[in-house]
């Protein structure tokens, strides 16, 4: 069997910090490097010249799908690999990848990428959230990024199918999220610029508010975060949609960080309803009647977390909400209802 011919395509802007590292994570693994750089000042294109890297220049245009794009156009491989500077990929699954795309007959296929949080480097591996994503797709079919920002590949539409998708296990490790880096990168400032650029756009996609709301949140600007939770809610009602679960989570985590333990309850339940088996939302829930001293409900809704686990692929999963973070205040509880 012929192996399939791999492209990685990314996009860079003084990287030199990371990029060496993303590059020898995926070296033995992709076929051709394909780099769009939007105007480094630094050692970036150098770097990547090194590992044999074919960088072409790009003007920015506050677009990251259409820079994306621009890299696909000038992709060989019968598969497209995108990662950012700030990611590696694990190199111990190089084999799984291939062995997948040689055998599947799936467009996209999904990798759990690992969002680490904190303040600093190194990072705490127990401080992460887990979400898949499709990260590897079939070239040549007409698949095109879309979106200003929070960019995603689609299928084009007369393509769609559920059997489109596989997902494997191969995580790709994120570290833009370390308050350090985004800093560094003033990345907060630019996803604040264009996300509220792209919501005065006529009919836009509900999710930019719930990513404006992400950066607020991120900042501690928890009024402005709920307010927009709430729009990006509405928004996809009036288009006659379901709110995504990852909307509720953040909505209710800020009433959690922000004490306002009464207005979070019983709301949390209607969104439980949505999404039963959301572990996100039951741990949250835990942690609202725990501080309500409701300990009984509370250890049942930790107890939930535990039978519910963290596998699972359609959600963004904070780790150990179903793992020791649950077993934590469970023993919490259960030391409360003795006394």
């Amino acid at each position: 069997m012929q192996t399939p011919f791999i492209s990685l395509c990314m996009i860079v802007k003084n990287e030199a910090n990371f990029i060496e590292q993303c590059l020898k994570s995926v070296k033995g693994l992709v076929d051709e490097l394909i780099v769009v750089d939007t105007g480094s000042t630094d050692q970036t294109v150098n770097i990547c010249k090194r590992f044999n890297a074919k960088v072409y220049e790009y003007q920015w245009n506050n677009h990251f799908a259409d820079a994306r794009n621009f890299g696909l156009s000038k992709a060989k491989g019968d598969w497209i690999l995108w990662i950012d500077s700030d990611e590696t990929l694990d190199y111990k699954k190089h084999n799984l990848i291939k062995d997948t795309i040689s055998k599947t007959k799936a467009l996209m296929i999904y990798l759990p990428v690992i969002n680490y949080y904190g303040d600093n480097l190194p990072v705490k591996p127990e401080h992460a959230y887990i979400y898949y994503q499709p990260r590897i797709f079939k070239n040549h079919l007409g698949i095109k990024f879309y979106n200003r920002i929070h960019e995603t590949p689609q299928l084009p539409k007369n393509n769609l199918s559920d059997n489109n998708n596989e997902y494997i296990e191969a995580p790709i490790h994120h570290y833009g999220y370390i308050k350090e880096v985004s800093d560094r990168k003033e990345k907060s400032k630019r996803n604040l610029q264009l996300l509220k650029q792209e919501i005065k756009t006529p009919h836009h996609n509900p999710w930019n508010e719930y990513h404006l709301a992400s950066e607020y949140y991120r900042n501690q600007e928890y009024q402005m975060a709920f307010e927009l939770l709430n729009k990006s809610i509405l928004n996809f009602l009036l288009q006659g949609l379901k709110p995504p679960a990852m909307i509720y989570r953040l909505k209710y985590a800020i009433l959690v960080e922000t004490n306002s333990f009464e207005g979070a309850w019983p709301g949390i339940d209607k969104a439980i309803e949505l999404y039963p088996d959301y572990v996100d939302l039951h741990y949250i829930k835990g942690i609202i009647l725990f501080h309500m001293k409701n300990y009984e409900e509370a250890l049942i809704a930790f107890e939930k977390c535990l039978e519910l686990g963290e596998d699972h692929k359609e959600y963004l999963i904070t780790k150990g909400f179903g793992s020791f973070y649950a077993q934590k205040y469970k023993n919490l509880c259960l030391e409360q209802l003795k006394t």
